[in-house]
């Protein structure tokens, strides 16, 4: 029988990329969120929130994601017991999430402190000047900025961040690559095509993106 002319085999299929766009979008909200945080401490006139983002970024830019995935489920679940969901699936997903946004959020953190020194320093000398704290500076005058300085560097690392998300099907949840891996087991002599069909449908959902977000960079590039 041909492999996608079963049901249950689309249905896998449809369900593992369902679970690829669940971890992406978990994750780059939560990676953004602490990549900021993580930015905004690097770039701290505190010396002990520097020495933090920088030992943060430093750690996870240079562990395998592959360890820290599994640090996730081998040393929060197993060992430590840390359940998110009473549901086997759900868990894994959330433990991924948490894997995927930790790591990511180390270069979304070298992303936006990019963006920050594009900055000129004299806006925030004026912003200070004006009675602004250090915290109302980079909220009002340097983020904005630097946000639209780096959409570009932020669209490819949500890009890698998607594929990135594969990983997690070495701790059980059957994502594409997990369901790939089954059909190549049960449909050997069909294996060109199912390789072909989960990359072509990556390509599909990667391609335009990265062409949408290159649009919106222009579109928000700031004219110096």
């Amino acid at each position: 029988m041909d492999v996608f002319g079963d049901p249950a085999n689309v249905d896998a299929t449809v369900s593992g990329f369902v679970w690829i766009l669940k971890l992406t979008g978990a994750s780059s909200v939560l990676a953004l969120v602490l990549g900021v945080v993580l930015a905004a401490m690097r770039v701290s006139p505190i010396p002990v929130l520097r020495l933090f983002g920088a030992g943060w970024v430093n750690i996870f830019r240079n562990t395998p994601l592959t360890l820290i995935i599994f640090f996730c489920y081998f040393g929060l679940y197993s060992t430590l017991g840390l359940t998110l969901s009473e549901e086997l699936d759900t868990n894994v997903y959330w433990l991924g999430v948490i894997g995927l946004s930790t790591y990511t959020a180390a270069f979304v953190c070298e992303a936006i402190r990019s963006g920050i020194n594009t900055v000129p320093a004299g806006q925030a000398e004026a912003a200070r000047a004006i009675g602004l704290t250090f915290a109302q500076t980079l909220r009002i005058v340097v983020l904005p900025q630097a946000g639209r300085a780096v959409v570009a560097p932020l669209g490819s690392i949500l890009i890698a961040l998607c594929k990135n998300s594969t990983i997690v099907g070495t701790i059980g949840l059957m994502e594409s690559s997990s369901v790939m891996k089954d059909l190549i087991n049960s449909y050997g002599n069909a294996g060109i095509l199912i390789f072909a069909v989960f990359a072509g449908a990556f390509a599909l959902l990667l391609i335009p993106t990265g062409y949408f977000f290159g649009w919106l960079a222009n579109r928000l590039a700031v004219k110096r």
